[in-house]
């Protein structure tokens, strides 16, 4: 029988393990499940008609996991507000959304009071304020409501990260959370005796999904904190977490810290996520004897690749269901399968990479929240479309190519910017990469590299340009014309770097850039005088227009 977030917190209600940690604070299930309950009755007794739906916009809290739990066995819908949104685009998420309620707290308050959300003060709750403790007195001790919550009822709604447009709030339902839930918890071993490190975003699908819930239907301990580099190893040992999961660049920069002589003696027994570079995960397992599993997922499901004990260094890995292709987007047509030299580069880029699709329909996929449009982008002709390019090799296995607006026409081949980002970050000072396209004032486009490198390191440009030159899979035509050295990547919350924003700011920006005015030439740096020269090969207004 399929069951439901709400169950998985209603089987803990007698359970004295230790559920949350934050600090010095502990709370035990039972402890857990009864701040449930309290805020759930809190909920039910102001509902209104209409959509039953809650905002939470927290940082990394304790409060969070109690309201995200009382909205589950409530029969509400929790709403994963981004805390990175400000101003007008946070009220157009409150109000897309259809929200009741905001749980909001420090430091978000007084941002939330100056927005035209449509809600009156009293539907904005503030966990931090003084009178918050009064608001919830009245239902303490409430029992677990008598609300019956149903595998297809909506548990939360989950905004897409944003890196490629405006944010989508994702469908997630109960039967489907407490699925992925159960398997995630059964394939990494969130058992009684597991401590699940969650310090990435709340609102963002990872922490809750794959953090939270598997450690929950486990009946293991959650620490709740927040991502930082300094902290993160002192966590560990403070705590004996065991289980750390991550989406984006969080190895990357956790490789930066200074290794220590008890690195491979922590606690550490499994790391997962996606969306980390091959040479991170292996260097992260080896510092900290840990397993490091790096597969593909996203918030909507749709399809799913999944590891086997054979397949080739730094692919997704074998579809688990049939009808999971590589599509051309324009023809609806499978590409052909992938051809490598003897160095590994790929040989027939043009023809192999293409759009990653379920050709039986999007299974899992459950819509977005009041945008037919976005949906139908993604699901169209019967076909499932996922927004990511890939590759496949004649065995099967599926390769990570990018996102869909991630492609670059160099000299008339197309180029994924995953590819070139691949080889740049084997260089040993490179923390991130962005890569992705600016115009040629000719025709078709360079390729620019944004850099974030590791402290202390500086940029020698003839040296990179040789590092990069050697790699043997590097294509003739992947050498960045641009070279931006930044010392923040712009990124999301998630840690996913904005090349949409890159691509805007180009080489007008505060950062140094080397270029090569021509691509024969070596890298030089980039004056606001060639800027203006550069500039002025393109068309009246072409820059603008772009």
């Amino acid at each position: 029988m399929t069951q439901t977030i709400a169950d998985f917190i209603r089987a803990r209600a007698d359970d004295d393990h230790v559920a949350l940690r934050h600090f010095d604070q502990s709370w035990s299930y039972r402890q857990y499940v009864a701040g449930c309950a309290q805020r759930a009755a809190f909920l039910l007794a102001r509902r209104r008609p209409g959509p039953f739906h809650v905002g939470i916009l927290l940082e990394n809290v304790p409060e969070f996991p109690f309201w995200l739990g009382a909205c589950a066995i409530a029969g509400a819908t929790m709403v994963g507000l981004n805390s990175t949104r400000r101003g007008a685009d946070m009220a157009r998420d409150i109000g897309h959304t259809d929200c009741q309620f905001v749980i909001t707290g420090h430091p978000f308050r007084g941002d939330i009071a100056g927005l035209e959300t449509g809600l009156s003060a009293e539907r904005i709750v503030d966990v931090d304020g003084p009178d918050y403790a009064v608001l919830l007195a009245p239902f303490e001790g409430a029992p677990l409501p008598a609300i019956t919550v149903t595998p297809t009822d909506i548990f939360s709604l989950i905004f897409t990260s944003g890196s490629t447009g405006a944010p989508k709030a994702c469908i997630c339902s109960h039967g489907r959370m407490a699925t992925l839930a159960n398997t995630v918890s059964q394939y990494f071993g969130y058992d009684r005796s597991a401590v699940s490190y969650v310090p990435m975003p709340w609102f963002h699908a990872a922490a809750i999904n794959m953090g939270w819930l598997p450690a929950l239907a486990g009946g293991a301990t959650v620490v709740i904190r927040k991502f930082t580099v300094s902290g993160f190893m002192d966590d560990v040992r403070r705590y004996g977490a065991t289980h750390f999961n991550y989406v984006g660049k969080p190895l990357a920069y956790l490789l930066t810290a200074p290794e220590q002589p008890d690195d491979g003696q922590s606690t550490l027994r499994m790391v997962h996520g996606n969306e980390g570079a091959i040479d991170d995960q292996e260097r992260f397992a080896k510092r900290f004897h840990c397993t490091v599993i790096d597969g593909y997922g996203s918030t909507e499901g749709g399809l799913s690749i999944g590891r086997t004990p054979d397949m080739p260094r730094g692919c997704l890995g074998m579809a688990h269901q049939p009808g999971v292709q590589v599509m051309n987007p324009e023809t609806n047509q499978e590409c052909p399968r992938a051809r490598f030299d003897a160095q590994g580069q790929l040989l027939n880029a043009n023809e192999a990479i293409g759009e990653l699709v379920n050709i039986h329909g999007a299974q899992g996929f459950e819509g977005y929240w009041n945008n037919p449009e976005a949906e139908h982008r993604r699901v169209r002709d019967g076909i499932f479309w996922t927004g990511d390019l890939a590759y496949r090799d004649e065995p099967g296995y599926f390769w990570f190519a990018g996102r869909d607006d991630d492609w670059m026409r160099v000299d008339g081949e197309n180029i994924a910017s995953a590819q070139v980002e691949q080889a740049l970050f084997r260089h040993p000072d490179v923390v991130l990469a962005g890569v992705y396209a600016v115009p040629d004032c000719a025709v078709g486009d360079r390729v620019m590299a944004a850099l974030e490198l590791r402290p202390g390191a500086r940029f020698d440009p003839a040296a990179f340009e040789a590092f990069i030159a050697a790699q043997a899979d590097f294509g003739t035509k992947w050498m960045p014309s641009f070279i931006r050295i930044t010392e923040q990547m712009p990124v999301t919350a998630t840690a996913k770097v904005l090349r949409r924003q890159l691509r805007q700011e180009r080489w007008r920006t505060a950062d140094p850039v080397w270029w090569k005015a021509e691509k024969e030439q070596t890298y030089r740096r980039m004056s606001s005088s060639d800027m203006e020269v550069y500039e002025a090969r393109f068309a009246p207004g072409a820059l603008q227009r772009l």
